[in-house]
């Protein structure tokens, strides 16, 4: 296989993983409120992670054209919206309920 090849591979693949990852945890975190074992700078970190991949992706499509650059903008703003909602849920929680 060419590297040509392999690039749309392991880019789907990413976004499978990230999305896999993202979306149980906020699913769980919608349903139940609770945010006791997820770390609030962990999540920031992350979140921020995946905005910039959105700029980044945004960036390369407006340059380069959009052939591989959707997937990485796609896949990050599933990701960030995710941890969007998990932090309005975990700074709810810790700092409005007291």
């Amino acid at each position: 296989m060419t590297s040509t090849t392999l690039i749309p591979i392991f880019g789907t693949l990413a976004a499978i993983g990230l999305i896999l990852g993202y979306l149980p945890q906020a699913i769980q975190t919608i349903r139940t409120r609770n945010t006791d074992g997820i770390s609030l700078p962990g999540f920031l970190m992350m979140g921020l992670g995946s905005f910039c991949f959105v700029c980044q992706g945004i960036l390369i499509g407006l340059s380069k054209g959009w052939d591989g650059a959707w997937a990485l903008v796609t896949t990050n703003l599933v990701t960030t919206a995710c941890a969007l909602i998990i932090f309005g849920i975990k700074m709810y929680n810790d700092h409005f309920k007291k």
